[in-house]
């Protein structure tokens, strides 16, 4: 996700495991679905990573109703939606939680921190919140297929 206009302004962003982890999952299960329902053993052999991680992590996508699931011969997981309706923010939010630095800026995880005193300081953080939230919420699987 980095470009030049997020180094030239120090935005960037820190992601966990888990999210890293589903988003290469959905885009290789968003890339392969014409195959059927795709094997977290081949998620996982192509991007080799663990599949114990990658199967709980799957677990908690279908749970979000963002993947679907299959048991049996011919299982697998598939989208539960279409590629161009699941955005990298739906998916992030749904690993992490906040997209913004700080949750005294958060529009969905809103707590308050200390740097609610200084009011100018809460503007640039809600800057940086602003234009993460707009290029995640902008950007779907479909993207990189």
């Amino acid at each position: 996700m980095e470009d030049s206009i997020t180094r030239e302004n120090g935005i960037f962003m820190k992601l966990t495991t888990k999210s890293e982890y589903c988003l290469l999952a959905l885009i290789y299960i968003a890339r392969n679905e014409n195959m059927g329902y795709v094997r977290s053993k081949d998620i996982c052999e192509f991007y080799n990573i663990s599949r114990k991680y990658v199967e709980s992590l799957l677990s908690l996508l279908k749970t979000n109703g963002i993947i679907k699931a299959k048991t049996g011969k011919g299982g697998g997981f598939k989208l539960a939606r279409k590629s161009n309706e699941i955005s990298l923010a739906e998916i992030i939010r749904t690993m992490d939680g906040a997209l913004a630095p700080v949750l005294s800026v958060s529009k969905f995880f809103h707590e308050d921190t200390p740097l609610m005193k200084e009011p100018t300081l809460l503007c640039v953080f809600g800057e940086i919140r602003d234009y993460i939230s707009n290029r995640l919420e902008n950007t779907f699987l479909s993207s990189f297929l």
